[in-house]
């Protein structure tokens, strides 16, 4: 009970300042001077002015509150060439056979001006919008049947136009999502400016640059509140993921344990209930959202049994749910007898299995198309090796794929990249390199060569490399790869997999980007640096975000890992340490086995195996060597610095943006600044582990005087990280979005922060002199 007393109490870090002391910190910092703001300078501030969060609370917050807008800028004043919708007397005009999505998005618009934006409109429904040309002091929205001439540009769903004159605002969809699309660009446009003022000359067609883009969620797992979805078309996007590696019936498309090689926790999947996969069906499509889902199905390879299965299996999908748009066939989950990792190198014949597994999607191609003719049907054939000797292959499957089907391109993977002259490979999912990769490239061209559409499963707000914040803040770096995308010609996106989506300043980037006619990056960028900063602060934090594009870019990649995800509640072991869990490492079952399938190691089970470094206790392997491949260690800690390093200099001016931002906006700032600071520390750690394991395998075997040194060395390496997680800490308990990945759910909690703590302080106090006491003993 005493023990279970501290723990709690170490959570409660005594931030007790009155609101006069917490003004005097604010005005203590020379926010206009260039003098330095440290880390710990900000912690001060900041950690006393947030309230603490628990685990979930961003769920609970999305769910009940929706996503934080901004109230009005009271200093905004109409410029000459701009003017202004006034505070009464303006209305939203519909069609009376308007539907639901496009009625919801009048609602929001109305709701968001006269709650935010001090601006009262009411809404009316006329039975034709054939005189909107005449209609006064409106916000006229509709179709180009009901807006007969209103423009002569739209070509495709999703277009729309928006002209503007003093007396009426005209929303001119092709269809009505376009119409829909229409509405929430002008809530864009009235929160960038902080109030509801338009060009008054602003007649602008916006042709969709996607045929689709969708996403999954970033709350968990079929969690789709109501308030949650209405902010998904603000962002662009027109359809979700739902019921991801299962099928939507319930049925289930794998034998237990998997057959073969297929990974045996697949059977620890949830059970999708068909009657859930209805009801965000129904929910989604009121906000004007489709859906796609996956269908699951292993493929053993017995004559005509297996075929006959999948087609029944994807005629009771398509069947009972005849409103979803497409299905994702990903090689994990839709598999021909094996399963297997990206590797470069396989052990069988890839043509061989190329040819089953896309009889698979051919067979799954017309059973879905016989039921409905419009289904999409994506081939992603994820695990096939996408390093760059592997484009024959890669080319190989698209040009056997039937020509209706679409194939899904992982954008970045398998990217060649150079740091002083070593050769790697982008192993999983990063921003690092913007892409395409040599293969992703190859495929997109054999596609389209063949009249295809491709796909895209391309991350645009967030990636593996940092999965454990909400977003990466280096929006010119994700900038070059929304320009990627458009260069070759992508027609539809998956973003992302599989963080999910969290409401964030890059996602409304990605958002104007998906349509012509946006504005420049740069303007863009500065507006929202002025809305979520203050007037003046555009400098700052435009070049801070410049600074944590440059610093991504240093990042060498090593894949889904510990080094970056998981870096600050990543453990460092000088000793083998008591098992948290039993072991098995003396009974008649192999604790290796044990390991892989529970995916938990014993000695430290408080997140997946591979999420950190497991130290070789016998000294056969140095894994910090291990960890840093092809690079070594040299190159691979020189770039993990330079770009802390780089992320640093950003934070100077992140820092000093977010302290002089205005009392209503500065929690907000202050948690966009953790973000960074989460990222920093990231690499910080995993440059102070990479190094401590180097030590500690090497100790053993140097010299006495040399061991001194290194111990040394090891005790300032556990002191400084000591700090780092203390913040890291402080920064969850106030964000509870930091650590968490749907995928994997939480990597790290408060809780498995004041673990690491307590480790690094025994190794500190105990360990260390321990080993000091006996190396001098001797």
């Amino acid at each position: 009970m005493g023990r279970g007393k501290e723990r709690a109490n170490a959570y409660r870090v005594d931030w007790s300042l009155t609101l006069s002391v917490f003004v005097v910190l604010i005005a203590s910092f020379p926010i206009a001077s260039g003098q330095p703001i440290s880390s710990a300078d900000f912690e001060r501030v900041a950690f006393a002015a947030l309230p603490k969060e628990a685990p979930y609370d961003f769920i609970k917050s999305l769910t009940e509150n929706g996503e934080q807008r901004w109230e009005r800028d009271l200093a905004a004043t109409p410029r000459a060439d701009e003017f202004a919708i006034p505070a009464k007397g303006w209305r939203i005009v519909l069609s009376a056979s308007a539907g639901t999505p496009l009625q919801l998005a009048a609602e929001d618009l109305k709701s968001y001006l006269g709650g935010l934006m001090k601006t009262e409109v009411s809404i009316e429904r006329e039975p034709s919008l054939g005189n909107w040309a005449e209609m006064k002091n409106a916000i006229v929205a509709g179709d180009r049947r009901e807006l007969s001439d209103c423009a002569q540009g739209e070509g495709a769903p999703k277009d729309y136009s928006l002209i503007v004159t003093a007396s009426r605002i005209v929303v001119c969809g092709f269809d009505e999502r376009g119409a829909m699309y229409g509405l929430y660009n002008l809530e864009s446009r009235i929160g960038l400016r902080g109030a509801p003022y338009f060009p008054r000359s602003l007649d602008v067609t916006r042709h969709s640059l996607y045929r689709a883009r969708f996403t999954l969620s970033g709350l968990g797992w079929m969690d789709w509140p109501d308030r949650y979805l209405a902010a998904l078309p603000r962002y662009g996007f027109d359809s979700i993921f739902v019921s991801a590696y299962v099928n939507p019936t319930g049925e289930p498309g794998l034998p237990p344990g998997g057959v073969g090689t297929f990974p045996q926790y697949w059977d620890k999947w949830k059970v999708q209930d068909p009657s859930r996969v209805h009801d965000v069906l129904q929910r989604a499509a009121r906000y004007g959202l489709d859906a796609y889902a996956s269908i699951i199905f292993l493929n053993t390879g017995a004559p005509g049994q297996d075929e006959d299965a999948l087609r029944k299996l994807v005629h009771n999908i398509v069947t009972q749910f005849p409103t979803i748009r497409g299905y994702v066939l990903l090689t994990e989950g839709f598999a021909y007898r094996k399963w297997f990792g990206a590797d470069p190198a396989v052990s069988f014949d890839l043509k061989d299995w190329a040819r089953h597994w896309v009889q698979m999607v051919q067979i799954a191609s017309e059973e879905a198309h016989r039921v409905n003719p419009n289904i999409e049907i994506l081939a992603w054939e994820y695990n096939v090796p996408f390093r760059p000797d592997q484009v024959e292959n890669k080319k190989y499957i698209i040009n056997l794929l039937p020509r209706e089907v679409i194939p899904l391109i992982t954008f970045e993977n398998g990217a060649q990249y150079e740091l002083d002259g070593k050769i790697a490979y982008v192993n999983d999912y990063s921003i690092s390199q913007a892409g395409p990769s040599e293969t992703a490239a190859a495929q997109i061209q054999a596609a389209k060569a063949r009249g295809m559409l491709a796909y895209s499963k391309a991350d645009t707000w967030s990636s593996w490399q940092f999965a454990t914040v909400p977003h990466t803040p280096s929006p010119q770096q994700w900038f070059a790869r929304y320009r990627a995308l458009r260069q070759y010609g992508i027609d539809g996106t998956l973003e992302s997999w599989s963080y999910g989506f969290k409401p964030n300043f890059v996602a409304e980037l990605r958002a104007w980007d998906s349509w012509t006619g946006s504005p420049p990056l740069e303007e863009l960028m500065r507006q929202i640096a002025r809305r979520d900063y203050g007037p003046g602060a555009e400098d700052l934090v435009v070049s801070a975000w410049d600074h944590f594009s440059r610093a991504v870019r240093l990042l060498p990649d090593t894949g889904p890992s510990w080094a970056t995800s998981n870096a600050v509640a990543a453990p460092f072991f000088f000793e083998k340490p008591q098992p948290r869990t039993m072991t098995v490492e003396h009974s008649w079952q192999n604790q290796n086995q044990w390991t892989q399938t529970s995916r938990l190691n014993p000695y430290w089970p408080f997140t997946w195996n591979f999420l950190f470094l497991w130290p070789d206790f016998t000294n056969q392997v140095n894994q910090a060597e291990f960890y840093t491949g092809s690079f070594g260690m040299d190159t691979y800690q020189k770039y993990l610095r330079l770009a802390a390093g780089e992320l640093e200099v950003g934070l100077q001016n992140y820092r000093r943006a977010a302290l002089g931002a205005p009392k209503a906006r500065q929690n907000a700032a202050f948690k966009e600044v953790m973000i960074a600071e989460q990222m920093r520390r990231m690499l910080e750690s995993a440059s102070a582990l990479l190094e401590f394991e180097d030590l500690r395998f090497k100790l053993g075997k140097a010299s006495r005087e040399r061991q001194l040194g290194m111990l040394d060395r090891m005790a300032l390496l556990l002191r400084q990280e000591i700090v780092r997680t203390q913040s890291s800490l402080d920064a969850a308990l106030r964000d509870s979005r930091l650590g968490y990945e749907w995928e994997m759910d939480y990597m790290y909690t408060p809780y498995v922060l004041q673990e690491k703590i307590s480790l690094l302080q025994l190794t500190l106090a105990s360990q260390l002199p321990s080993y000091r006491s006996r190396l001098l003993a001797h």
